[in-house]
């Protein structure tokens, strides 16, 4: 297998771009070297199968997605990360899109399903501790359940362009913020 690193992140971005435009079923190797722009086979030499390729791609994703570090430092907002959140994401529509396809994959594939879930448990795990130890409000079932309200909105946000105009997006992370992070103790 070839190791050049700055081509096997070329080809998974390519990659990415396919998935979330095509679908899975669209995600051939060939159709990565097309969108990629590089010969015929090419990705043959960077990914054994579709499989591996399929848990690179999860793995680039986190790359693309990671916060600049300038983002992550202090004094700490919940309301403003999670808005930074969700700008990276309008930015990135791709990539998150790819990782839409991902899971749904991984409802089919055993073998990636349990891959995403590892490593999305590590990622919920290590923004917990972040969270946590960053001295923000909440605790950790609050921060779950920040989660998994963000993770309702983005994909909102990206299926159904549109469906939260009317409900004004920030204040709705202000109040999942407000009520799901309490500064003083949980009832």
């Amino acid at each position: 297998m070839r190791q050049n690193p700055e081509r096997r992140a070329a080809l998974l971005d390519a990659a990415i771009e396919v998935l979330a435009r095509e679908g899975s079923r669209g995600l051939t190797l060939r159709a990565v070297d097309t969108e990629a722009g590089v010969p015929t086979g090419t990705s043959s030499n960077y990914f054994a199968n579709r499989a591996l390729l399929l848990v690179q791609i999860l793995h680039r994703t986190r790359e693309r997605l990671t916060p600049d570090p300038a983002d992550l430092t202090g004094p700490f907002d919940t309301k403003v990360l999670l808005r930074r959140l969700l700008e990276r994401m309008r930015r990135e529509r791709s990539v998150h899109t790819a990782m839409l396809e991902l899971r749904l994959e991984a409802t089919r594939r055993p073998e990636l399903q349990e891959a995403l879930a590892g490593f999305q448990g590590a990622e919920l795990e290590a923004n917990i501790a972040w969270h946590l130890e960053a001295g923000l409000p909440g605790d950790r079932r609050g921060v779950v359940l920040i989660y998994l309200a963000m993770l309702g909105l983005i994909v909102d946000d990206l299926t159904v362009p549109g469906l939260l105009d009317p409900h004004a997006v920030e204040g709705l992370i202000d109040t999942m913020v407000e009520r799901l992070l309490p500064e003083g103790p949980a009832d």
